[in-house]
């Protein structure tokens, strides 16, 4: 199935239902007129079948609208993250070789400094707001458009987008992604959130990252109603799901976090089924979600960019932090570790090995794009492997331990942070913690937990709070205690709140104090290493 017959058929089936909601509503009839018209302004400004159009704009139905588009005149869409600093935005732009980027009046300026210094930048179509000179603007050509002229659609092998790995352990990859892999996307997440036909579904992930564009796609398959929220804001995020009486949610754990520091989720009355992916759900959280929305499904999903479904837990809050099992299009293995790893050298039960999944996945991508580099590192005899460290539990259920890439190799021994960190979340005396590797002369690498400090709380006592913890609360044997202590202003993290631990590897953080702690050592004052 391609994307271009799925819109096509929603309007035919509910021309007069509501697809779009918000303050701007569009039914599906007219969603359909419209991307048709934006299709026809894409080809003014030079896009045709097979090239690429990058689209640099903050979310909502314009995003959106351009991207089906694309899909109806087989033209890739490339969403580029808003987030990007100019170098990475240049990068990605020039990696894409795109016949035009179209931007609005919030990323002209950034886009342009992105292409100062290419070569031969793309052309610049802008949305909503005056176009500069040399300039399209998207108003002028949908003016111009040919109202009901033929278009040519795509078929389910073109490829339909490509997005941008998040980076966080190098430069971005670009990932094709064809129709066919993004319809079967889609109707696993249907299958696997109990997301139901007529469903109002709430669009505020970003369309550069796989959530968004997998809630947008499967509220049309289901015909329901995708009601766009450019920008999260947790109050108005809040009104909005009362108002538009929304049903479903597919969020990371960061924005759920941040609706239920509002404490208003026992407001959200409509919701009947939540999902998360992303990153790891504490399961204080979890359980908050639990208790205060009373969810009909809670689904923890785990996969990729690459391969959208790895494992899917149907009901998270019966299990807090289990990846459960294979997706429904999906087949995994946990395997040996080292970089020379083959699909059939799996694991034991309860030992960590690398997540290995197949690529006959419908939901697969057929490789990086211009990456044979990266292809040959993560491609093996028809399997993905993914980079996940997890192990399977005696139920068969999957769990999480973090990257290989981060796994600290500490006097001889593998350490695997994701596992020291759900423990040290127990401490109260810390906002944040997160641990990672840093140089050691007598480790090679230290075991070292990074914290952010509460509000109010000075970064020496809430070091002092952390290494009590660990003491005497912890119960963590002493390879995993960890020898070092960093007080810092934030995590680094990805737009969709991946913690990127290799920039605290590298030391790009600020740092606020530090503290050594000696094996078997009592708590001493820490002492302030300011930048």
């Amino acid at each position: 199935m391609d994307l271009t017959h799925a819109v096509r058929w929603a309007a035919e089936r509910y021309p007069d239902r509501c697809a779009v909601g918000g303050p701007h509503p569009l039914s599906y009839a007219d969603w359909d007129a419209r991307t048709d018209a934006l299709a026809h302004a894409l080809l003014m400004i030079g896009a045709r079948p097979g090239s690429r159009v990058a689209l640099c704009m903050a979310g909502g139905e314009p995003l959106a609208s351009l991207h089906l588009a694309a899909q109806k005149i087989a033209v890739t869409s490339v969403p580029l993250s808003t987030r990007l600093a100019p170098a990475e935005l240049g990068y990605c732009l020039a990696d894409c070789n795109p016949v035009a980027v179209v931007v609005d009046a919030t990323t002209h300026d950034l886009v342009s400094a992105a292409i100062d210094a290419m070569a031969s930048p793309p052309k610049i179509a802008v949305y909503g707001a005056d176009a500069p000179p040399g300039a399209d603007s998207v108003e002028e050509l949908l003016r111009r458009a040919p109202l009901g002229a033929p278009l040519f659609g795509a078929v389910e092998s073109d490829v339909s987008v490509m997005l941008y790995t998040s980076g966080t352990t190098g430069r971005p990859k670009g990932v094709p992604r064809s129709h066919a892999a993004e319809h079967a996307a889609a109707v696993a997440h249907l299958v696997q959130t109990g997301h139901a036909p007529g469903d109002v579904t709430l669009g505020v992930m970003p369309m550069f990252h796989t959530m968004g564009l997998r809630t947008l796609l499967a509220s049309v398959i289901a015909g329901g109603t995708w009601v766009p929220q450019a920008t999260f804001d947790a109050e108005q995020c809040l009104t909005l799901i009362d108002r538009e009486q929304i049903s479903t949610l597919y969020l990371v754990p960061t924005i759920y976090w941040s609706l239920a520091e509002t404490g208003r989720l026992s407001e959200l009355h409509s919701v009947r089924r939540i999902a998360y992916a992303g990153a790891a759900m504490s399961p204080s959280l979890v359980q908050r979600l639990q208790a205060e929305i009373e969810p009909e499904r809670f689904v923890n999903h785990f996969g990729s960019t690459e391969i959208y479904t790895f494992s899917v837990a149907p009901a998270a809050a019966l299990k807090p932090g289990s990846a459960g099992r294979a997706g429904v299009f999906s087949r995994l293995r946990i395997v040996d570790p080292s970089p020379d790893a083959r699909p059939t050298d799996e694991v034991s039960v309860g030992e960590e090995g690398e997540v290995a999944v197949s690529l006959e996945s419908p939901e697969a991508f057929a490789g990086y794009w211009n990456r044979p580099d990266a292809n040959a590192k993560s491609i093996r005899n028809g399997w993905y492997f993914t980079g996940d460290l997890a192990h399977h539990d005696e139920d068969g259920d999957l769990w999480i331990s973090g990257r290989v890439d981060d796994m600290i190799n500490s006097g001889g021994e593998n350490v695997y942070p994701d596992e020291i960190e759900r423990v040290l979340a127990g401490c109260r005396g810390v906002a944040e913690v997160v641990v990672s590797a840093t140089p050691s002369d007598r480790w090679g690498h230290a075991v070292t937990a990074f914290v952010v400090p509460p509000p109010g709380v000075h970064p020496d006592d809430a070091i002092l709070a952390l290494e009590r913890f660990i003491r005497d609360g912890s119960g963590l044997p002493s390879l995993k205690r960890p020898k070092r202590i960093i007080a810092i202003t934030a995590v680094p993290k990805s737009p969709v709140g991946k913690i990127l631990r290799r920039k605290l590897t590298a030391g790009e953080y600020d740092r606020l104090a530090v503290r050594e702690v000696p094996s078997g050592s009592p708590p001493a004052e820490a002492r302030e290493a300011h930048r």
